[in-house]
């Protein structure tokens, strides 16, 4: 690996240092973007079920609101259950987009590095493209230095590669997974709205009797 790093010259630091940042932040976003931890299965019902029960109570927001993303926002239509369905949606929007800013966090960076890797491999492609022109001399070409130049220009530019394209794969994926989440909690608040206000009155017992 050593040799490789020296093959191919100064110019593959910068991408090494990308390729380090590009993993931590895949594994990263691997870890905190989760359906268990996103979306918990069972939490709305879970809610509407005490909400129906005990009422609103600041143990049961500030549960909820630990809980998960989703439970963010589900607590933030809670705490306006007394105000018009206006504000509760007002309120649940707001919580909705904190939430979102949140699940999108290092997105960006990682976007940048799949978007700059790939020129900075050629960057290195042509800091060895200058080195070959440079073994040319009056006398003859240098093969230690063309060869070397070579190095630099191939190795740069596999390596912007390969640092680029699973970028780009899980820059993909990840904000896919955050806009299903994000139209996944979108529905689930407009279900409590709806139960709040009186339009789904018994949402737990009408799923009970969808099951069945």
């Amino acid at each position: 690996m050593f040799a490789i790093i020296q093959a191919a010259g100064w110019p593959i630091w910068p991408l090494l240092i990308a390729s380090i940042i590009a993993m931590a932040l895949i594994i990263e976003r691997l870890i905190m973007l989760r359906r268990v931890r996103i979306v918990p299965a069972g939490l709305l019902e879970n809610a509407v079920t005490a909400y129906q029960k005990q009422g609103i109570s600041s143990e049961l927001i500030s549960k909820l609101a630990k809980d998960s993303p989703l439970g963010q926002v589900l607590a933030a239509g809670l705490r306006n259950t007394k105000s018009s369905r206006y504000v509760m949606k007002e309120s649940i929007e707001e919580a909705g987009r904190a939430v979102t800013h949140e699940l999108e966090r290092f997105l960006t960076t990682l976007g940048t590095l799949a978007s700059i890797s790939p020129l900075m491999g050629l960057f290195g492609t042509v800091v060895g493209m200058i080195e070959i022109f440079g073994s040319q001399s009056p006398t003859g070409t240098n093969p230690q230095i063309l060869a070397h130049g070579i190095s630099v220009a191939l190795y740069n530019t596999g390596f912007g590669l390969v640092i680029a394209i699973p970028a780009t794969i899980f820059f993909r994926h990840f904000r896919g997974k955050v806009e299903s989440f994000v139209v996944e909690m979108e529905q689930q608040a407009s279900k409590l709205v709806d139960i709040v206000h009186g339009e789904r009155a018994d949402y737990t017992g009408a799923s009970d009797q969808n099951q069945s």
